[in-house]
């Protein structure tokens, strides 16, 4: 594909771009910056593709006036995905992140938050051969997810395949979910869920509702519902509000980070985070997407933005995951590193 050989020498050129595929969408879009500029993102009436930092890094953009577009339709392969070893009894790993939720399960009972939502990050040996296969196979392993390939020599490289949108903006309408809680799904038709991860999912679309009532005229949510991402499950609940103006910069910063990746109240939650977690999120649990442009449909007027989960940071000789859950009071510290094993293998399935 014309798209690949473009990126392909967009790498190697050190220069940036995003490519990405939409959800349930057979397009690829490769916006290739004709600089090697870091152009920040200040009022939100940027247009282009966004790519913003969980809570400290520069949010930049790949300005779509700077940017040579291609668009072209993914090629219908299948890929064979090979079984996982998935690490259970990684001892350092699983002592460091066990501690990390007691702590957090400790500040809980201390009152400092209701809800927080720790992750780790898990480093594996790992050369890339080729970008172009890389995301053909992350697209199609993950057809429902949001799929990109992001980079800029002064950030990195960065993959990956979300389930979870931030926001959807078209006219004075905005569209988002509130998805939390994890079960692995072995195929079943129907997927119980415990009081934990029903009210943790609660949490989540409480603080949604309430984030947007100062910026809506209305509001509107669906009843909570199981929601498939590759072989896990969410409950998501699906949420629309009417806007009382287009001014996009206050609902984004309001609504990010959501409880989902971060816990509520927000701020006490997010600094517990940073300062407790011994790592840096980077970019890992931020959001990406289009900023006041639809490339595949050619308009200005739509913004498209989603949490970037399930993915990871590729250097040159290895790959940095991440993986996170929610923990509420009642969590169990061994519970929750399975849960993170389990998310892992989203990712090394692509790799492997």
């Amino acid at each position: 594909m014309y798209l690949f050989k473009c990126l392909a020498k967009q790498y190697n050129g050190q220069k940036p771009f995003s490519v990405y595929r939409k959800p349930n969408s057979t397009i690829a879009v490769g916006l290739f910056q004709k600089t090697y500029a870091l152009c920040e993102v200040e009022t939100f009436e940027e247009q282009g593709f966004i790519f913003a930092p969980f809570a400290e890094g520069k949010r930049f953009y790949i300005p779509l006036a700077e940017s040579a577009i291609i668009k072209e339709t993914l090629n219908e392969a299948t890929y064979e995905l090979a079984d996982v070893l998935l690490d259970y009894e990684n001892k350092e790993a699983k002592e460091a992140f066990e501690d990390l939720v007691t702590r957090c399960v400790n500040a809980i009972k201390d009152k400092k938050f209701g809800k927080v939502v720790p992750s780790r990050k898990e480093s594996i040996s790992y050369q890339v051969e080729d970008l172009g296969i890389l995301f053909q196979k992350l697209c199609s392993t993950y057809p429902t997810a949001f799929c990109s390939l992001v980079y800029h020599p002064q950030i990195g490289l960065w993959m990956g395949a979300t389930p979870e949108t931030l926001l959807s903006v078209n006219g004075n309408t905005l569209k988002t979910m509130a998805l939390a809680g994890t079960q692995v799904n072995h195929g079943q038709e129907k997927v119980e869920w415990g009081l934990k991860e029903q009210e943790e999912q609660l949490f989540v679309t409480d603080f949604i509702t309430d984030t947007l009532k100062p910026f809506s005229s209305d509001i509107t949510t669906s009843e909570p519902y199981s929601k498939r991402a590759a072989k896990v499950m969410h409950i998501c609940t699906d949420i629309t509000a009417t806007l009382k103006d287009n001014n996009l910069k206050p609902i984004v910063e309001a609504l990010h980070p959501t409880p989902a990746v971060c816990g509520m109240p927000k701020a006490v939650a997010r600094d517990f985070l940073v300062k407790e977690e011994g790592y840096h999120r980077a970019y890992y649990a931020g959001y990406l997407g289009e900023l006041n442009c639809n490339v595949e449909l050619e308009n200005t007027e739509e913004t498209n933005l989603f949490v970037n989960l399930r993915c990871m940071n590729i250097e040159e000789d290895k790959v940095n995951l991440y993986i996170g859950c929610g923990v509420t009071i009642d969590s169990d510290p061994t519970s929750e590193f399975i849960e993170t094993v389990n998310k892992s293998s989203t990712m090394k399935k692509i790799l492997f």
